[in-house]
Order: C-alpha cells, then structure tokens, then sequence
C-alpha cells in the first residue's frame, strides 16, 4: 500500500549539525547565488543615470537587462548538463571567474558596447554559477534535514538579493554613482573566488565517466537555448514596448517553434540534454510548476508595488527601498522558518500552503487606494505574502530534486534554477502588460489569481504523486 512519504508519521528530528567544512561550503555557494541575484535588481534604479553616463537613450536603457537575462536565462540547462558530465565544481569556479571579470568590465564600461558586452558576460557567468551551485548543494547536504536547511537559507538569500538588490542600487546610485553597483559585484565575485577553491569539492557519486564519453546532444542544446533566448527577449522587449511588436510576435513564434522541435528531438536522441521521464516524475514536474509560479508572481508583485509606491503615492526611491527592507525582514524570518514547516507538513504540503498564502496576501491589494494609510497596507501584503513564497520557494527546492540520483542531480537544479530565472524575467513582463493595458489593481487581481491557481493544480498533481508506488 503506497503512503505519502513527503509526511513524517513522527515528529521530526532536528538536523544534524553542520560540520566547519560544510558550513563554509554552505557560506561560499549561498554568498555566490546571492551575488548573481542582486544582479538582477541592483541596476534598476540606476538606469536613468547609467543613460546620461554612458550616452544610451531611454530605449536603449531596456538592454542593460535583457543583455544580462538572455545568457543567464537561455543557458541553464545546457550549463546544468555539462555539469553532469564534466563536473560541477570545475563549471562553478569557471562562472565566478567570469562573472567577476566581467562586472570589472561593466564597472569600467566607456560605451554602450561594452557595457553590453560586459553585462552578457555576467548572464553567461550567472547561466554557469547557478544551476552548478544548486547541484553541488543537493549533492553536499543528503536528502533529509540537512538539506532542507540548506536549501532554506538558500531560498532566504535568494529572495533577500532581489529585495537588497533595489535597496543597495537606490543607495548606491545616490551617494556613489551607478558604477559602484557593479564594482560591489565584482568586489564579492572576487571574495567568493578566493575562498572556494579551499572550501568545495567534487561530491562522490557524481564523477560519471561513461557520460562524459558520450556526444553532447547538439540539437537538443541548439533548439532549447534558442528557444529560451527567443521567449526571454520577447518578453523583455514587450515589457518595454508591447506585446504589438512585430519583432516580439516574432521572437514568440521562433521560440514555441524552437522549445516544441526540443522535445521532438530529445524524446528520439539516445542521450538527450533533458530526459523526458525526469520531467514525467510528478514530483519534478509540479515541483517546478510551483516554483515557475510562486517566483514570476512575487517578482512581478514587488514590481508592481514599486510602481504603486513612487508612480500614485508620490514616496521618494530611498522611502520605497526602505519599505522593501522591512519585507526582507519578513523574507528572513520565513527562510529561517521553512525546513521546520517543511518537517511538519511535509515539502508537497509546504509547497501548496505557501503558494495559498502568497495568493491570500495578495487579494487585499485589490482595494488599495491613495490614502494616508496605503503604504502600510501594501506593506502588510507583500509582507505576508513573501512568508508564503519564501515557504513554496524552499518546499519546491526540496520537493523538484528528491528522489534523483546524485549523477543527475545537475539536471535537476538545472530545471530548478531555469524555473526560478524564467519565472524573474517572465513574470515581470506580463504583469506589467496588464497593469498598463487594465491598471495596476487589474494587474494584482491577475497576480492572485495565477498563483492560486498554481497552488489548487499543485495540489493535485502531488495528490497523484502521493498516491504512485
């Protein structure tokens, strides 16, 4: 008789401690996903007076992000399989060199070129550093309490650089000028760079020689990564300009041609880039619905109430920054919080809580107006809105990655990070279509509604899971 093994019959154990080593492993992987994420928010702020520095008009201005989320998004899966093959350790050292070179680059750009150039280098950096430091994380730490805390503090960092992210660039930007943004991350990459040669090795049972003889599946690898880079500058682009656009409508059709001739090619290649049964596990495949969703709204959200924020109640940039701190508090404690959630409940059960408590908090917002009283009602939203993606953001950690064998733990984290990367450059986009099209109360109506949805189909598809022998 099959039983749901993500609910404990007992109370749960407290984790073993960390040795000094795996703390510092913890410390150097953590530190790196941290860094790429401020990455993705820290220039946002900055944007007005990088244009004026560098001579880049304000249509230009879009690409100092989507030169960035093209790399980092669109080469996920290819890095996370080369690190199945040649080793992740090797891969994440080479990303934070090249992330580290070029921020230094970005830092000392003298013209749009190379600024471009340097900011599709970090992308390429961050497509590397992800995926393999999430793949030596689950590798590390053994599936159980151990890697549920650190996948907790994993999923805190994560949500706190976005958070931090927009607070620093505020700051920053103020007082030291757009270039120090980048000179911090090449500041921290280099810091990082120093320590984890010493502090990481290669786990065992992930050194799989016979993979490595194997020829790299070319077309699976051309048609994913073009697919990817087509839907990410598709969005991007109509973020900034509309989903009219003939070059968007283009880059869509490209992509679902691309991402549908993908799965032809890899359900007929002897070694494919992604095996299709991994994605039929229920467990991955709702595991990374859930993510896709509870990350693309929460990022959208934060967005969203920025506009709100600056755009209807008039507060300064430095104002907003500090309200999203008083978020990243909240963020903090529920990534403190999530493996002792998770040990209760259970990963598919903390999975579905968080994404109803992300949708529950932002409901509210619906009836926010200009009043005295509507930032802190914004506030107490997104404030308890990111307790529940802090949950669902740990839980489908846990969940995507149980139960797959150590030498395809890089696939594994690699659709894990390439649901949390398309779901930062998806969600953003498309909630920002609609919010211009229909309002922003419109558009955190839509937001509620796509992450409750998500939760109830969740729901369902880990019942299944539960349920299989």
């Amino acid at each position: 008789m099959s039983h749901d093994t993500s609910l404990p019959t007992a109370p749960p154990l407290a984790p073993p401690a960390l040795s000094a080593r795996a703390k510092l492993t913890l410390l150097v992987l953590c530190t790196a996903q941290f860094v790429v994420t401020l990455d993705f928010s820290i220039l946002n702020v900055a944007l007005p007076a990088l244009g004026d520095d560098l001579g880049m008009g304000q249509a230009d201005l879009q690409w100092a992000v989507t030169a960035f989320a093209l790399p980092s998004g669109g080469l996920l899966l290819l890095a996370g399989r080369l690190a199945d093959r040649h080793g992740r350790r090797r891969l994440f050292l080479l990303g934070l060199a090249v992330f580290t070179v070029a921020s230094v680059l970005v830092t000392l750009a003298w013209d749009p070129a190379s600024f471009l150039a340097g900011r599709a280098l970090q992308g390429v950096g961050a497509a590397l550093i992800v995926p393999t430091g999430m793949a030596l994380l689950t590798t590390t730490f053994p599936e159980g309490p151990q890697r549920e805390r650190a996948l907790g503090i994993s999923g805190t960092l994560l949500s706190l650089g976005y958070t931090t992210g927009m607070v620093l660039g505020g700051v920053m930007t103020d007082g030291l000028g757009w270039r120090s943004t980048m000179g911090l991350l090449a500041a921290a990459g280099a810091a990082v760079l120093a320590v984890a040669p010493g502090a990481l090795t290669e786990p065992r049972g992930t050194d799989d020689a016979t993979a490595r003889r194997r020829p790299v599946d070319l077309p699976g690898a051309v048609t994913v990564t073009g697919g990817l880079l087509a839907v990410i500058y598709a969005l991007s682009t109509a973020a900034q300009r509309g989903f009219g656009r003939a070059d968007v409508i283009a880059a869509l059709a490209v992509g679902a041609l691309l991402l549908t001739a993908f799965v032809i090619v890899e359900s007929r290649v002897a070694d494919p880039l992604v095996s299709l049964p991994m994605l039929r596990r229920p467990t991955v495949a709702f595991g990374n619905l859930g993510g896709l969703a509870t990350v693309s709204t929460m990022t959208a959200l934060i967005f969203l109430l920025t506009l709100y924020l600056q755009e209807v109640l008039k507060l300064s940039a430095f104002r907003t920054g500090m309200l999203f701190g008083v978020q990243g508090v909240f963020a903090a404690l529920a990534g403190l919080t999530a493996s002792r959630v998770i040990g209760r409940l259970g990963a598919h059960r903390t999975l579905v809580t968080g994404l109803l408590l992300q949708a529950v908090a932002t409901a509210p917002l619906l009836r926010l107006g200009s009043g005295p009283d509507a930032a802190w009602w914004a506030l107490a939203g997104a404030s308890a809105g990111v307790v529940g993606n802090l949950w669902a953001v740990v839980a489908y950690g846990v969940t995507a990655t149980s139960g797959v064998p150590a030498a395809s733990q890089g696939l594994a984290t690699g659709l894990v990070t390439s649901s949390q990367q398309l779901g930062t450059t998806v969600g953003i986009p498309l909630l920002s279509a609609v919010g211009s099209a229909w309002g922003l109360r419109t558009a955190f109506g839509v937001d509620a509604v796509v992450v409750g949805a998500a939760a109830v189909v969740v729901a369902v598809g880990l019942r299944g899971a539960r349920r299989a022998p």
